[in-house]
């Protein structure tokens, strides 16, 4: 593997300027945090607007620089090198459920656009709502929607050989949210993607809704640099998943966390039993990490083609197709499997020594992946 994990202090890609670059410890919030870095620089935008206190979001960030029509920015290949995935040999007959809010009545047709740009192959994917039916979708959101396009997406670049559920929610309202989430499971998925969250807020949605026994739960941490964090990501059934910044130089990769990442020591949040660090006596997060800036999309419903994104709704579905290339869902716990020490073989160190411990980082977690062998 040409791969080189650098530590938070390095120089940074041209990404980098755009979206933000590393990040070192950060105590618990107190106070109002300061804008991201994408925010205060307008390098980047939201898709969906933002919500009021304790409401969820979707979090798909759309770069100010656009890429139509030419493609730009990572794709699949890049994807799978990175992080050493057997993505063309395992994850078939894995499902894994993305759960957003409204409709993108195109997903399938962008979907197949996507995967068709990159010889992935046509897709196993289905849509429901939040009853079960592949019929009577919600009402549209084109914010939303460039978020259903990219966790499907996302999904399709690291396992493209995974069978992908899309449950459309009525709307962003807690109850709907939480309906879709028990659909996935009750529909046979073992491994659901949330790209969204309520900030500030660990109740918004019932933790009993995302604590299934035998499914592996993931959700983004938030991009606002903070470490305020929100339900589901807060959650000790849900593992957390943060962001980095990808590089690449020749063949050699590199990696930073993304200093707009959500994530940190969540007060007041229970510490998980499997949680063993001595820097937060709660819930601290994340627990992993992937790549969340400079992302390739395809969008037709919400933008006008080929864009590119960020956000670490980013990350978490590229995670959730990594435990379908393990597949062995059934037997994780939250974020349990990357607090593991035995497992930190398996995931890039993507701090260099530099930030909480030698090898963790609340925006990046204990890192991102080197091959299934922390899944």
């Amino acid at each position: 593997m040409n791969v080189q994990r650098f530590p938070c202090l390095a120089s940074a890609a041209a990404v980098v300027a755009m979206l933000g670059a590393c990040s070192g410890a950060q105590p618990p919030l107190t106070a109002t945090p300061p804008s991201p870095q994408w925010e205060s620089s307008r390098s980047a935008r939201r898709a969906c607007a933002k919500a009021p206190p304790g409401r969820a979001e979707c979090l798909v960030l759309v770069l100010n620089a656009g890429m139509q029509p030419d493609v730009s920015g990572w794709g699949p290949p890049d994807i799978q090198a990175a992080y050493d995935l057997p993505s063309s040999t395992k994850g078939s007959g894995e499902i894994v459920a993305v759960v957003d809010a409204y409709d993108n009545p195109n997903v399938a047709s962008d979907l197949a656009k996507y995967r068709a740009q990159y010889g992935l192959g046509t897709a196993s994917f289905y849509k429901y709502n939040q009853t079960g039916q592949q019929s009577n979708y919600p009402a549209g959101s084109t914010g939303w929607g460039v978020e259903i396009d990219l966790d499907a997406e996302m999904v399709s670049a690291s396992c493209p050989l995974c069978t992908i559920y899309l449950i459309e929610a009525n709307s962003a309202d807690s109850s709907d949210l939480q309906a879709a989430e028990k659909e996935a499971v009750k529909l046979g998925a073992h491994i659901v993607s949330n790209s969204w969250i309520c900030y500030g807020s660990d109740n918004c949605v019932d933790k009993s809704d995302f604590d299934a026994p035998g499914v592996i739960y993931l959700a983004s941490a938030g991009d606002d640099g903070s470490n305020k964090g929100g339900a589901p990501m807060a959650f000790d059934s849900v593992a957390a998943i943060g962001g980095t910044v990808l590089s690449k130089n020749g063949s050699q990769y590199s990696e930073m966390p993304w200093s707009s990442s959500g994530g940190g020591c969540l007060t007041g949040v229970k510490r998980p039993k499997w949680q063993h660090d001595t820097f937060c006596k709660y819930r601290s997060a994340n627990d992993a990490s992937a790549v969340a800036s400079g992302v390739a999309e395809y969008d037709s419903y919400g933008e006008a083609g080929w864009i590119s994104v960020g956000g670490t709704s980013v990350s978490a579905p590229i995670l959730a197709g990594v435990f379908g290339l393990a597949g062995n869902p059934t037997k994780q716990d939250g974020g349990r499997t990357f607090w593991q020490k035995a497992h930190h073989q398996y995931l890039h160190d993507i701090c260099g020594g530099s930030c909480l411990s030698s090898t963790y980082s609340y925006a990046g977690g204990w890192g991102s992946p080197d091959g299934i062998g922390a899944f």
